[in-house]
């Protein structure tokens, strides 16, 4: 098993955990949180979460056409930027099927908040997402730590050379700047996805639909930039909004998982422990559950991904007294704390290249 620095399904129902045998730990928690009726749908907090998001984003866009071209309009972009993540916590809900027992209903919200209003594949995403759920910070198999810009082994850094062993060396200093990127590189991968037939199990009736709702959301979204800004007004709108989008994406999901233990390949552990060593719950009130989606309860939400986000919190205290009678590492930590946690994690996984900086030319 590695270690981080610190020492502590197209379909939502490929995010459910397996059926466990009736005297596992992870059986015998589930029992608890099912008498207590956690796992019921909140119809009503969604209806009004919902309804209350779309006006907010129906207002920030209603600012941006009254204000007309003026750089006031940075201000709406970043509040735009806020207004996107937060639509994008909605379709992470509908995903996991925490808003509807409907699974009709939950793809419909889905799509319609990831590939109509904010321009993100809906179907790529929960495709990779409950890979993610499945196999968490399992190397080789978690597609959220797979090799790319960030180098989350040493034994990826390890391989290295030229400017990629540059850039993985400086990660840790590099990871909040580089998070500016992640909203173009989101958008970049769902429309790939849309043209990469091979593996897909994606009936070719949902890449339409999913096409053809991102083309609605590309198309409307520069036009309206493009027809109501200066062409420069337009360009720098763009790089805001999407970069303070990405970043406060990224931000939301860094601390979840990174830089906690992580497991090779082939280490066979239990679904409750697998689950709960490898995630990071946050701190906070009320207001970290909002700014954060409720994924500050990444235990929780980990060990039960239907559970609906205003349960979680109510989940906590039960999840937390379960483990310690059972001996299992729960961590939680301070927001700027769990940053901390991450960038020390990966400044210690390019330890490899600064004792080799010849890879680097």
């Amino acid at each position: 098993m590695h270690r981080g620095n610190d020492p502590t399904a197209l379909h939502a129902e490929t995010t459910k955990p397996p059926p466990a045998t009736r005297g596992s730990d992870y059986a015998a928690l589930s029992r608890e949180v099912k008498q207590r009726g956690l796992l019921e749908r909140r119809p009503g907090y969604y209806s009004v979460k919902v309804g209350a998001n779309l006006l907010l984003l129906a207002a920030g866009w209603t600012a941006f056409a009254l204000i007309g071209p003026s750089w006031w309009q940075l201000l709406t972009a970043a509040f735009l930027a806020v207004m996107f993540t937060q639509t994008g916590f909605i379709g992470h809900d509908a995903g996991h099927h925490q808003i509807s027992s409907s699974k009709r209903v939950n793809t419909l919200l889905g799509r319609v908040h990831a590939d109509l209003l904010i321009g993100l594949s809906y179907g790529w995403w929960i495709a990779k997402h409950n890979r993610h759920h499945s196999h968490p910070n399992h190397v080789d198999r978690d597609p959220d730590i797979a090799d790319g810009a960030i180098a989350f082994t040493e034994d990826h850094a390890r391989v290295r050379s030229g400017a990629y062993a540059w850039l993985a060396r400086h990660q840790a200093w590099l990871f909040f700047p580089m998070l500016l990127l992640e909203g173009f590189a989101l958008h970049v991968a769902g429309v790939k996805a849309l043209f990469d037939r091979t593996g897909s199990a994606t009936p070719r009736r949902s890449r339409l639909v999913g096409a053809g709702l991102l083309a609605a959301h590309l198309g409307g979204y520069l036009a309206a930039l493009f027809l109501v800004l200066t062409p420069l007004q337009a360009v720098v709108f763009l790089l805001v909004h999407q970069g303070l989008f990405g970043l406060y994406m990224g931000c939301s999901f860094a601390p979840n998982h990174k830089g906690m233990p992580m497991f090779a390949k082939d280490d066979k552990i239990d679904f409750l422990r697998r689950q709960v060593l490898t995630s990071r719950n946050i701190r906070g009130h009320r207001f970290t559950d909002f700014a954060l989606g409720g994924l500050n309860y990444q235990i929780e939400h980990h060990l039960f991904p239907s559970m609906p986000r205003p349960s979680l919190r109510h989940a906590q205290e039960l999840v937390r007294t379960y483990c310690a009678r059972h001996g299992i590492a729960y961590h939680e930590t301070g927001l700027l704390d769990s940053y901390g946690q991450v960038l020390r994690h990966l400044h210690g996984v390019a330890g490899p290249l600064r004792l080799r900086p010849e890879l680097e030319y």
